[in-house]
């Protein structure tokens, strides 16, 4: 507490004395991209310049984990709370919840949400939710937006159903992403003068697999009941491009040093995606509680606060984001909060760092089977009891039994037990 108190003073000194006020942030989350799909962390398969370039001018976070499932991460990420305390069921956002926007607006940002909604539910996911509903963006914190899925389905990618400040319409011709790139580029444009907080929850890399715009046959591909993985590389570099064209739009408005660009995903690369990492061939396993599930790239590039070519090894959860949001602007923290911020990492101050991350896993939808594990860098423990060791079995084909380990070991595993214990319910 002592140390929290401490940095929070001279967080508010370092914000009053500077001459640009509060910072901007833009937190940019792609759709079902695991780790292992970015040159930055090893990959040699697809091309992501401006990403890599972000890594290598600010922070790359190595341990990094969501949850399996896109809405089990994003009601994470949004709340700063695990799944086992707010997750009403997939396609929605309790609307109950305050959210990472609520306190950004709370705090004199103008903020943004553009790309993925998927949190309202439709028809059928409502009932599957034994009649809940979730939220529509406005109520959920954020000023502007323009989004696939909030009331209507639709297409993501061509010829997208785009739903902008309340105004749905269909774009023919249009592509997706370009629509949403551009929305938040005007944002700021328009919000330059003031603190800013966009949201960018992509819709690539998700499947559909199809072409994208620089394809050179685009125009002569059906892209209706079209899904094939071999799209998926130009779609990854396609996502980097919006990526590189939000950091350009900053540099030009003037404001690229006073931004924090945050990179993530929402959860492991679609199973039907086999990728060449690290000498390896590895198939994603979005919707498993494996690594290649749960194990998403972490960047953050702050032109002149973030000092360039760090990697940072310490753990890092979705729980963790709306705290660290709340230190970037100077605001303090519920008690409902669970995460730890990772603010004082960011700018080379002495803070507390996780030993271990809580995952409460209930989909309640699809095939997808239900768990809850406490995991650290080495070890993972399941709440049925089953224990793997990550550094060598990080496939968790064996799983050990707490006696088979040294004493040091089963002291670790005690404390995520404990962990486990303090939590409520089961999945």
């Amino acid at each position: 507490m002592m140390i929290q108190t401490v940095w929070k003073i001279v967080l508010g000194l370092s914000l009053s004395l500077g001459c640009m006020g509060k910072p901007n942030v833009v937190l940019i989350m792609a759709d079902d991209l695991g780790y292992e799909v970015l040159g930055a962390y090893g990959s040699t398969q697809y091309k992501t310049p401006n990403l890599d370039r972000l890594a290598k001018q600010g922070m790359r976070f190595d341990h990094c984990y969501s949850t399996p499932l896109c809405t089990p991460s994003r009601v994470q990420l949004m709340t700063g709370k695990y799944n086992d305390r707010n997750y009403i069921g997939f396609g929605l956002l309790d609307p109950k919840e305050r959210t990472f926007g609520h306190a950004m607006k709370e705090a004199g940002y103008k903020t943004c949400i553009a790309g993925k909604w998927q949190l309202l539910g439709n028809k059928w996911q409502q009932k599957l939710a034994g009649g809940k509903v979730g939220t529509t963006p406005d109520k959920a914190g954020f000023d502007r937006y323009c989004l696939w899925q909030i009331d209507q389905l639709g297409s993501r990618f061509r010829a997208p159903l785009i739903n902008t400040d309340g105004e749905t319409s269909e774009y023919d011709p249009g592509y997706g992403p370009d629509f949403f790139t551009n929305y938040i580029n005007a944002f700021i444009d328009v919000n330059k003068e003031a603190p800013f907080f966009v949201y960018y929850p992509m819709v690539l890399v998700h499947d559909p697999f199809v072409p994208t715009p620089d394809n050179p046959k685009y125009d002569e591909i059906n892209p209706k009941k079209l899904n094939d993985p071999k799209y998926f590389a130009e779609m990854v570099s396609y996502m980097d491009k919006q990526v590189g064209k939000i950091v350009d739009t900053l540099e030009k408005q003037g404001v690229l040093e006073n931004t924090l660009i945050l990179f993530i995903g929402d959860n492991g690369t679609d199973r039907k995606v086999v990728s060449e990492f690290k000498g390896q061939k590895i198939r994603g396993a979005k919707g498993k509680t494996m690594e290649y599930g749960t194990h998403v790239p972490c960047i953050a590039y702050w032109k002149g606060t973030v000092k360039a070519g760090q990697v940072n090894e310490n753990l890092v959860d979705f729980t963790d984001f709306f705290s660290t949001l709340l230190d970037v602007a100077g605001e303090e923290h519920g008690e409902e909060l669970e995460g730890l911020s990772f603010y004082p990492q960011l700018v080379g101050k002495d803070g507390k760092v996780r030993e271990w991350v809580f995952c409460h896993y209930d989909p309640r939808w699809g095939k997808f089977k239900a768990a809850r594990y406490v995991q650290g860098k080495r070890w993972k423990l399941y709440g049925d009891g089953r224990i793997f060791d990550l550094q060598n079995d990080l496939l968790e084909r064996k799983a050990l039994k707490l006696d088979q380990l040294g004493v040091e070991d089963q002291a670790v595993l005690t404390t995520y037990q404990k962990v486990l214990d303090s939590r409520p319910g089961k999945p």
